[in-house]
């Protein structure tokens, strides 16, 4: 490979790329869709607050995997019992998460767990 020319240097120490690294976060549909008002097409808050949130999400359902798995064997219950149990934990109050927050990262977790996914239940 031939060495850059001083002209290609200087165009490489000019380029700057049009979004900063830390918006390269890839945040899923579904999670997005949490911040979609019905009838509208866009979220009501800034990507910011949205990639806020889904880091806080994600990382809360990477972190819940082993206490899943550790609960699943400790308590002899089945995989849909240790997610609804999972959810209830995430909505006490003063939760870090919102309610359709919550149900999203469960659904997170059985997917990082290759669990089925939880059906839908009413909050009591």
């Amino acid at each position: 490979m031939k060495p850059a020319s001083s002209a290609q240097r200087r165009a490489t120490q000019q380029y700057k790329p049009s979004m900063p690294d830390d918006n390269q976060t890839v945040i899923p549909r579904s999670f997005i869709d949490l911040f979609i008002p019905p009838g509208a097409h866009r979220p009501r808050e800034p990507r910011e607050v949205v990639a806020a949130r889904y880091e806080l999400c994600e990382d809360m359902a990477q972190m819940l995997t082993e206490h899943a798995r550790m609960k699943l064997f400790e308590l002899g219950v089945t995989e849909e019992d240790v997610l609804a149990r999972v959810h209830q934990g995430l909505l006490v109050p003063g939760s870090v998460v919102a309610e359709d927050e919550a149900r999203w990262v469960v659904c997170r977790l059985a997917e990082l767990l290759d669990w089925p996914m939880p059906v839908a239940r009413p909050v009591a």
